[in-house]
């Protein structure tokens, strides 16, 4: 791993299951949206620091594929990864394992709003970026 990837542990809970105790689908929403907060405070920044300079991120487009299911009280890790970066929006790799198990594979684009309008992302999420090789104009961060 390195700091541009983050790997997030989570555990299922009877809440996250549906009648037949498998995860409801709604559910990998949630545990992708962790996996992407947890990466973001990896790197420094934290969504309530963010709000007070009144800027957020907004999912744009959200690809799941699901390959295998996760049951209660399954460990999971939610496996982030930054793979462009591009004006307002950051583009997401992200899987969903359990031990070496692949479950689901999903991008999601995220974009970075600040008054309901696409900003370019925090001066401090960029200059860590830079710092750790990914260019603001990058349309795919080679793999590492």
């Amino acid at each position: 791993m390195t700091e541009l990837v983050n790997r997030t542990q989570v555990r299922v809970y009877y809440e996250d299951t549906d009648f037949s105790g498998r995860v409801y689908h709604a559910s990998y929403v949630r545990f992708l949206e962790r996996g992407r907060t947890e990466w973001l405070r990896q790197l420094g920044l934290r969504h309530d620091t963010l709000a007070q300079t009144r800027t957020a991120f907004a999912v744009k487009r959200l690809e799941i594929d699901f390959r295998a299911p996760a049951f209660i009280d399954d460990a999971l890790s939610i496996v982030t990864e930054i793979a462009a970066l591009r004006g307002a929006a950051l583009r997401f790799r992200q899987q969903i394992l359990r031990g070496e198990q692949l479950l689901v594979v999903a991008e999601a684009q995220v974009v970075t709003i600040s008054n309901n309008r696409p900003v370019r992302p925090p001066r401090e999420l960029l200059a860590t970026l830079r710092r750790l090789g990914v260019d603001h104009t990058v349309d795919a961060v080679a793999e590492r």
